[in-house]
C-alpha cells in the first residue's frame, strides 16, 4: 500500500468533474486500499479520488471510532434526499479550515462496492455529511465553495500564504 500526496485547496485539479469507473479490477481495488490508507494516515473520514489527483468516481469513508467501518464507493449517486441540516465540516484538503455547512439531512446513495456489486444505502447524520462532502470532490466542489465570497478569500489567501511559507520553510531545510 502507499500514501498518496492530497491536493490542497485552491489547486485548480480539484475542480476536474471525476469519470465514471468502466472496470473494476486489482488496479481500482489497490488505488481504494491505498486512498483509505491515506485517509486513515491523514486522520480523515473520508477521502475522494478527485483529492489525490485521480479523476474517476471513487471515494472512502469511515465514520466508525475504531476504523473498522470502511466504505467504498465507486461511481456513486444520490438518489433521494431530505431534510436540512448545518454542521461543522472539515477537509484533508483544505487544512485548519472548519465551516458550518448546510446538507441534506438524509440521503439514500447507489454505489458498487470494490466488487462491481452494487448496493443502495440510507444514511443519515455524520455519514450523510461525509457523503455528500466526498462526492461533491468528485463533481468538482471544495466544501469552502458554499460560503461567501469574502470567506472564501479569505480562506484562500491564507491557505496560499501558508503553503508559500512552507515552501520557504523546506527550502531553508534543505
Amino acid at each position: 500500500m502507499a500514501l498518496l500526496p492530497i491536493l490542497r485547496f485552491p489547486d485548480s485539479r480539484l475542480r476536474t468533474k471525476a469519470a465514471p469507473v468502466d472496470v473494476i479490477d486489482e488496479g481500482i481495488r489497490q488505488l481504494v486500499r491505498d486512498m483509505a490508507e491515506t485517509m486513515y494516515a491523514a486522520s480523515g473520514i473520508g477521502l475522494a479520488a478527485t483529492q489525490v489527483n485521480i479523476h474517476k468516481r471513487i471515494a472512502v469513508i469511515d465514520v466508525s471510532e475504531d476504523r473498522k467501518g470502511l466504505l467504498a464507493l465507486i461511481n456513486a449517486q444520490i438518489i433521494e434526499r431530505a431534510g436540512e441540516c448545518d454542521s461543522e465540516e472539515g477537509c484533508l484538503s483544505v487544512p485548519g479550515v472548519r465551516e458550518t455547512i448546510r446538507r441534506a439531512e438524509w440521503i439514500k446513495l447507489r454505489a458498487l462496492d470494490m466488487n462491481a456489486k452494487p448496493f443502495e444505502l440510507e444514511a443519515d447524520g455524520l455519514l450523510a455529511i461525509c457523503i455528500q462532502h466526498e462526492l461533491d470532490h468528485l463533481d468538482g466542489k471544495v466544501f469552502v465553495e458554499y460560503l461567501s465570497r469574502l470567506k472564501l478569500n479569505r480562506i484562500k489567501t491564507r491557505l496560499i500564504k501558508q503553503a508559500q511559507e512552507d515552501k520557504d520553510k523546506d527550502t531553508a531545510i534543505a
